[in-house]
């Protein structure tokens, strides 16, 4: 027979706040072992939802940088073109299909209305340095009906042949008597 001793002062004090084993230990430790697993759960699922996020941006993150990389491509694309469209050469050949010359000497005026240099005339445009773009020559029409197994390849069927052959180039209405 196991008795316990019996304590005092301030180890009674302690012995109060801790239940020896009996049913109200245990009703003592189920809102603690709730909290616990509330915590846990809380967790966890906070967890859940942060890696759903985190996710999500990484799959937004991958478009923009698809999205970029696409746009960044066009810009190259569009300032390649605009090099091709401002170099010397380009520009000048352009400026003589407008029908533009070379200008002359220029004058410049100061800021007190001086005039410097003597301006000199534009070159005369003569009919060899005119240079127009080329005619545009319109493809054959095309005929729906199907070509008979027996017809043999002509002449006008080939890409090449249609354009040197004057029979495939439009030719101007004739004006019909009476209109």
């Amino acid at each position: 027979m196991s008795r316990k001793p019996e304590l005092r002062g301030r180890a009674a004090r302690l012995a109060r706040l801790f239940p020896t084993t009996g049913g109200r230990a245990q009703a003592a430790r189920t809102p603690f072992v709730l909290l616990v697993v509330l915590l846990l759960g809380g967790g966890l699922i906070g967890l859940l939802v942060l890696n759903s996020a985190l996710s999500e941006g990484a799959f937004k993150l991958d478009d923009l940088q698809r999205e970029t990389k696409s746009l960044t491509d066009q810009e190259q694309a569009l300032q390649r073109d605009i090099d091709a469209y401002s170099a010397p050469d380009a520009l000048q050949r352009r400026a003589r299909e407008l029908g533009m010359v070379p200008g002359g000497d220029p004058a410049f005026l100061d800021p007190d209305g001086t005039v410097k240099g003597v301006p000199g005339a534009a070159a005369e445009q003569s009919s060899a340095q005119v240079v127009r773009p080329p005619e545009v020559m319109l493809p054959p029409p095309v005929t729906s009906a199907p070509p008979s197994p027996s017809a043999t390849p002509t002449a006008a069927a080939t890409p090449g042949a249609a354009a040197a052959s004057p029979s495939t180039t439009p030719s101007s209405p004739t004006p019909t008597p009476g209109r």
